[in-house]
């Protein structure tokens, strides 16, 4: 079983500094480890081997404060309540309006600029990995209904890490949650992931305007740079002369999933591979949309453990999600959330080599 094989120990991100408060809770099965932290319930670190047996971390991240609190504060968070875009940074739900915190751009992006990467979660050991809960009171970023949410992170040595997510309300709302890990299968600090081969499931994506707000309708990816209905480098047509690439600078798009199974267990949605290490990430899930972002925008302001600025395409985000601004396209599938209702959504990360 996966719990006898995974230990769990609990420690300060920083002992001696400012970090001390933010608790750091380590999965290790096999040879496989991840780091999860109190602080936006975020995913920190995930280290696999390659081909050869030699270990490598693979997120981006830092253990400065100052990054975690500044440019990598998002960097492997829960994002919610309400992961993505919402347009006009309004919604209405059963015909009353409600005004949410603006973050810029004419929208609410995240959440809202205290959303819940930025919350401290309380955590607890379980079976082969840790849990962590927050409340988010009614009002909470303009949201509506006091929200009790709980996301799980459980590994094992077959090399699965498994996030579930669990939240229910006390009045009708919107809850869309996400991770925000971005990857580099090379490992952290190795260069750029345009090399990487991506499959994802999926024959439709949702176009965007120029500000990556949906127009509510989706488009098929055959004969588009969208089209990674086979392994294909992630490099090949990100600089393509394309009107929905050439805004953000790259990939930061929703794919629509092919429809998951009636039993509600998660299915693949996306296929990672690197080529020189040989390391692999499915990524399965029970959600309908992934979101794909492959950094087009770093700048070099964080430096991860290697020493390495991330620069542009240092890494990609596979964002397992409903799809951005479903408040206001009734065809998208719904995120509205009622009492007596639970919101469960798992995704799985299988790791492996070829």
């Amino acid at each position: 079983m996966a719990s006898e094989a995974t230990s769990v120990r609990q420690e300060p991100l920083d002992p001696s500094g400012a970090g001390a408060a933010i608790g750091r809770w380590t999965l290790s099965a096999g040879p496989y480890e991840a780091s999860v932290l109190t602080l936006g319930a975020t995913l920190h670190t995930l280290s696999a081997p390659d081909r050869t047996g030699r270990p490598a971390q693979l997120l981006l991240t830092s253990d400065a404060l100052a990054q975690i609190l500044g440019p990598a504060r998002h960097y492997g968070t829960v994002v919610g309540r309400y992961a993505n875009r919402i347009d006009g940074s309004r919604i209405a739900i059963d015909g009353e309006e409600h005004a949410l915190a603006p973050t810029g751009g004419g929208m609410t992006l995240h959440g809202g600029p205290d959303g819940f990467a930025h919350r401290m979660w309380e955590a607890e050991e379980i079976d082969a990995g840790v849990r962590l809960r927050l409340h988010s009171p009614d009002g909470d970023q303009g949201f509506p209904g006091a929200l009790d949410v709980a996301v799980s992170y459980t590994l094992a040595a077959s090399g699965e890490l498994v996030i579930a997510y669990h939240a229910v309300t006390n009045k009708p709302t919107v809850v869309n949650l996400t991770n925000h890990a971005y990857l580099n299968l090379a490992g952290e600090g190795s260069g750029d992931v345009l090399g990487h081969l991506l499959t994802l499931d999926a024959d439709e994506y949702t176009p965007t305007d120029e500000r990556q707000i949906p127009y509510g309708r989706t488009e098929p990816v055959a004969g588009t740079p969208f089209d990674f209905t086979v392994a294909t480098p992630i490099g090949k047509s990100v600089h393509d002369d394309h009107p929905q690439l050439t805004g953000p600078g790259g990939y930061d798009h929703n794919w629509v999933l092919r429809a998951r199974p009636a039993d509600g267990s998660p299915a693949r949605a996306a296929l990672l591979e690197d080529p020189v290490s040989g390391r692999t990430l499915e990524v399965l899930t029970t959600e309908p949309g992934i979101q794909v972002y492959t950094a087009n925008k770093f700048q070099g302001a964080v430096t991860g453990a290697a020493g390495v600025p991330y620069g542009p395409f240092a890494g990609i985000a596979l964002e397992t999600q409903h799809f951005p601004d479903s408040p206001h396209h009734p065809a998208f599938p719904s995120t509205v959330l009622r009492p007596g209702e639970e919101f469960r959504s798992v995704t799985v990360l299988r790791l492996g080599t070829n």
